[in-house]
């Protein structure tokens, strides 16, 4: 289990401890009883009041109670390794190679830089980590009936293009980054760069239908080391290979924080 999958898992409370706090909560005297001695007024006031500061539901409060628990958690671990860039973001960054777009509350990273008169970009996302923590949940359940060796860290994918500025097109290269390598699956080109390269529905829908090559694998032994080269030469490399995994869990946790902080806020208005 990751590192992310075993600090929530430790985090979270089963649904026992919720029914349990609930049945708590059943145990208070029901409106039904309170209208036997109050007026009518009273009952609907007591609603008002809960509804104004918890919505409208009975479920609210003890929503909001266990979200805080588990956003106590998160920033409690979160403040004990500190506020500093951590380390292998620092040293990445510090190559000076890459620079990093990441835009908060997207799951997507884009790492970009020029080589000669090419622009290379690399873009992969986080919900790759939500994959990997149901693969190794399904695997430790497993492991309780048979031994098994350790599960291996789920790969991550990513996504390369490269456009010249002398020239029209575009080459897009599908890979898989796991322990540190990549692997390529897929070699597209493009006549027209902005069809590859842009983040739009209609350029997805323009890319559909078209031919996006064969199989990397299916090439000869010979140009697919040719390829493997070209993409190395451009610096997809073991460093950035170790670099994706370990941002995309970084980002995660980020992310992941500050949605607790917002759903809260939400129930609690």
């Amino acid at each position: 289990m990751s590192p992310i999958a075993a600090l929530r898992t430790a985090a979270r409370v089963g649904p026992a401890r919720l029914v349990a706090g609930m049945r708590l909560s059943a145990a208070r005297p029901s409106l039904a009883a309170a209208a036997r001695f109050s007026p009518a007024t009273t009952m609907t006031r007591a609603f008002s009041v809960s509804a104004g500061r918890f919505g409208s539901g009975t479920t609210d409060i003890a929503l909001s109670a266990k979200l805080q628990e588990e956003l106590q958690y998160e920033k409690s671990e979160m403040a004990q390794a500190g506020d500093a860039t951590p380390d292998f973001l620092k040293s990445f960054t510090e190559q000076g190679i890459w620079a990093i777009n990441d835009v908060r509350g997207n799951d997507e990273v884009t790492l970009s830089r020029k080589f000669g008169d090419e622009n290379i970009r690399i873009m992969f996302s986080i919900a790759d980590i939500q994959q990997e923590d149901d693969y190794e949940n399904e695997h430790d359940a497993e492991g309780e009936e048979e031994d098994a060796p350790p599960a291996t860290a789920l790969p991550i994918r990513a996504s390369v293009s490269i456009t010249k500025t002398t020239a029209p097109g575009a080459i897009n290269v599908d890979m898989i980054c796991q322990e540190g390598s990549f692997s390529i699956e897929n070699i597209s080109f493009y006549d027209d760069a902005k069809v590859g390269t842009e983040l739009t529905a209609e350029a997805d829908w323009n890319r559909r239908g078209l031919y996006i090559g064969p199989q990397f694998d299916t090439l000869d032994v010979a140009v697919q080391d040719a390829f493997d080269a070209f993409i190395a030469e451009r610096g997809i490399n073991e460093s950035v290979a170790f670099f994706i995994p370990e941002y995309a869990a970084y980002k995660e946790q980020q992310e992941y924080v500050k949605w607790l902080g917002k759903v809260k806020s939400f129930i609690d208005l």
